[in-house]
C-alpha cells in the first residue's frame, strides 16, 4: 500500500499533508484493491447460487450461530471491514428492500463485471470509458428483459405458484416448498389491493410467527392474526364464536392522577368506600364495553384483576399487552377499530371474526383470531423441528412472498435457469459492433459477464460449465427458443417456461442496475484515503494517555 502523508515544496521543505497515522492509496493500486475486495466477496458468495448451492455456518462473537444461503444474510453477519465490502452489503439490503430475492445475482455479477474490468485495464482501457461501456449495456439489457418478458396477472394462480417455487427451491426449506408456495401465493394474494388500474401489496399485512417444534409441513395460513399472547384470566371462556372483538389503545386499570395526591382517611369505612369506588370504575368500564355487545376484548395496555374478574363474568375474552402492530393488523382483518377512549366505543367499532380461540402450540399458548368476513391482514405460523430451521424458513417465506409481490405488482415474470442471461448476452454481441471503439470492449466484457452467472450454476451442479454455456448458445440462436436455460439437476437445456422456473422480471432488473452501479462507482475511485484509527499514536489518542499517565 502506498502512504503519502508528507509532501514537498519546490525547495524541499516538508509540508505534512494527512494526520500520523493516516494512509493514502491512489491510481492503479487503488483500483486494484477495490476490485480485490470485489471478486474475494464474489467467491465467499458464489458457492451457494442456484438450487444446487450450498450454505454457510455464521458465528458471531457471542457464538450464535446461523446456518443460510441468502445472500443478504451471509453478508450482514460477515462483518466485513473493507469500505468497498461494506459498499456491496449496502447493494445486496437495497436489492433484498427493493425486490425480497436476487441479492447473490447482484453481488455475483457485480464480481463479475469487475472481472471482467480488470482484464480491459491490463489492457491500458482507461476506467471511464469502461464505465460507458457497461452504462450502454446496462440499457440493452433492460431493454432486452422488457421485451422478452411475459405478462402475468393476478388471476394467473399456476405462473405466481411457479414463481414462489423457483423462489424456494434455492433455499433450505426445498424439501416442503410445494406446501409452502400453496401458502405464500393465497397470502399474498388475500392481501392484495387494487388501487385504479395497478395492484398493490404491502407484505407487513401479513404477518409472519415462529414457533419451534412440529416440522416444517405444520406450518399454517391464518386467515386472520394469531395473537403471542395468552388469554389473561383463567375464569374466562378459552373459545368464542362469531367474535365481536373491541381493539382498545386504553388501559383497563384505574388511572393514576398525574400530580401526587394524598388523601388523609380517619376512618375504616371510608377507606372501604375508597377501595369500593375504584371497583366501580372499573365495572363501569367493562359494562360499557359489554353493552356494546363485544365479546372479546384485546388491549394494548393493561387490564387490572378486578377488570379481568368482571370480564370473566360477562363472558368476555380478553388478552392484554398486545402489540401495537397486531391491534392494526386486526383492525384490518377483522374491520374494526383501535379506539383510544372506552366511553367513545360503540358497536361500529366493533371487529368480526368466526372464532376467537386460545391453542397452545409448542409450549406456549397463543390466541388465533379466524375467519374474518374478507381479511386484508393474514398470518403464516411457522413450525419447525429446530430454532435454526425456523429462522431460515422465514427468510426463505420472505423471499417467497416478495417475489409473488413483485409479479403481482409489476405484471411481468421471465423464465429462470440462465435464459434470460443467454438471450441478453446474444443481443449485446449484436449490438457491441454498432457502438465501434473501446466501448465495444467493454460491452462484450459485460456480455461475458452475464453470461458468467451461467458457468456458475452449473459448476455448483458439477456440469461442465463451458460445454452446457456452448450449448444453450446454440439453442439461443433460434428465437423461438428464448426461454431455453439449464436443468441443473437433468444437466440437460430445457424450455424453462414450460419446465416452471419462473422469475419476477423486476428482480432481474434491479439486479443488473444494482450491480452496474456498483462497479461503475467502483472503477470511479482512484484514491483512498483512510484515517488513522482511534487509539493509535495521534494526539489525544489512548496510546499517547499511557505513556502520559506512565511519566506522572
Amino acid at each position: 500500500m502506498a502512504t503519502a502523508t508528507v509532501a514537498t515544496t519546490p525547495e524541499g521543505i516538508p509540508v505534512i499533508i494527512l494526520k500520523e497515522g493516516s494512509s493514502r492509496t491512489y491510481g492503479k493500486e487503488a483500483l486494484r484493491a477495490n476490485i480485490a475486495a470485489v471478486k474475494a466477496i464474489e467467491e465467499a458468495l458464489k458457492s451457494t447460487y442456484g438450487p444446487r448451492g450450498m450454505d454457510k455456518m455464521l458465528v458471531d462473537s457471542l457464538g450464535d450461530i446461523t446456518i443460510t444461503n441468502d445472500g443478504a444474510t451471509i453478508l450482514d453477519k460477515m462483518d466485513l471491514q473493507h469500505p468497498t465490502g461494506k459498499l456491496l452489503v449496502q447493494i445486496a439490503k437495497g436489492q433484498d428492500e427493493e425486490t425480497a430475492d436476487g441479492t447473490k445475482t447482484a453481488v455475483i455479477l457485480a464480481g463479475e463485471l469487475a472481472k471482467k474490468a480488470e482484464d480491459l485495464l491490463y489492457k491500458e482501457i482507461h476506467p471511464t470509458i469502461i464505465v460507458s461501456g457497461y452504462k450502454k449495456a446496462e440499457e440493452i439489457a433492460l431493454k432486452t428483459i422488457q421485451d422478452i418478458a411475459q405478462p402475468v396477472s393476478i388471476n394467473d394462480t399456476d405462473v405466481l405458484r411457479k414463481v414462489a417455487l423457483t423462489s424456494l427451491g434455492s433455499k433450505a426449506v426445498a424439501g416442503a416448498r410445494e406446501y409452502l408456495a400453496d401458502l405464500v401465493v393465497k397470502a399474498v394474494a388475500q392481501v392484495a389491493e387494487l388501487r385504479g388500474d395497478k395492484w398493490y401489496v404491502d407484505l407487513d399485512n401479513v404477518q409472519i410467527v415462529k414457533k419451534h417444534g412440529g416440522s416444517i409441513n405444520d406450518t399454517q395460513l391464518v386467515y386472520g392474526i394469531v395473537v403471542d399472547k395468552e388469554v389473561v384470566h383463567p375464569g374466562m371462556q378459552k373459545r368464542i364464536e362469531n367474535a365481536k372483538i373491541a381493539l382498545l389503545d386504553a388501559s383497563l386499570e384505574v388511572e393514576k392522577p398525574e400530580l401526587d395526591a394524598e388523601i388523609r382517611i380517619n376512618d375504616p369505612t371510608q377507606m372501604h368506600k375508597f377501595l369500593e369506588e375504584e371497583e366501580n370504575i372499573l365495572k363501569e368500564k367493562v359494562d360499557k364495553i359489554a353493552a356494546t355487545g363485544a365479546n372479546v376484548v384485546i388491549c394494548q395496555k393493561g387490564i387490572d384483576e378486578v377488570a379481568q374478574h368482571y370480564l370473566a363474568k360477562k363472558g368476555i375474552l380478553a388478552v392484554r399487552r398486545a402489540k401495537k402492530s397486531d391491534l392494526e393488523k386486526l383492525a384490518r382483518a377483522t374491520g374494526g377499530r383501535v379506539i383510544s377512549n372506552i366511553d367513545e366505543l360503540t358497536s361500529q367499532d366493533l371487529g368480526y371474526a368466526a372464532l376467537v380461540e386460545e391453542r397452545k402450540v409448542g409450549e406456549d399458548k397463543m390466541v388465533f383470531v379466524e375467519g374474518a368476513k374478507n381479511p386484508k391482514s393474514v398470518s403464516i405460523l411457522i413450525r419447525g423441528g429446530l430454532e435454526r430451521v425456523v429462522d431460515e424458513t422465514e427468510r426463505a417465506l420472505r423471499d417467497a412472498l416478495g417475489t409473488v409481490a413483485d409479479v403481482i405488482r409489476d405484471g411481468r415474470a421471465v423464465a429462470g435457469g440462465g435464459a434470460v442471461e443467454i438471450e441478453i448476452a446474444k443481443r449485446l454481441r449484436k449490438y457491441a459492433p454498432q457502438v465501434g471503439g473501446k466501448e465495444q470492449l467493454a460491452i462484450e466484457a459485460y456480455a461475458n459477464a452475464i453470461e458468467g452467472l451461467i458457468m456458475i450454476l452449473a459448476e455448483n451442479a458439477g456440469l461442465d460449465p463451458i460445454d452446457k454455456l456452448m450449448q444453450l448458445r446454440s439453442l439461443h440462436e433460434n428465437e423461438t427458443n428464448k426461454w431455453y436455460g439449464l436443468n441443473l439437476f437433468t444437466g440437460n437445456p430445457e424450455d424453462m417456461w414450460k419446465l416452471g422456473v419462473i422469475e419476477p422480471a423486476l428482480v432481474k432488473m434491479n439486479a443488473i442496475k444494482a450491480a452496474t452501479e456498483a462497479v461503475a462507482l467502483v472503477l470511479r475511485i482512484d484514491d483512498i484515503v483512510a484515517a488513522g484509527k482511534k487509539g493509535g499514536s495521534e494526539p489525544g489518542g489512548k496510546k499517547e494517555k499511557e505513556e502520559k499517565s506512565s511519566e506522572d
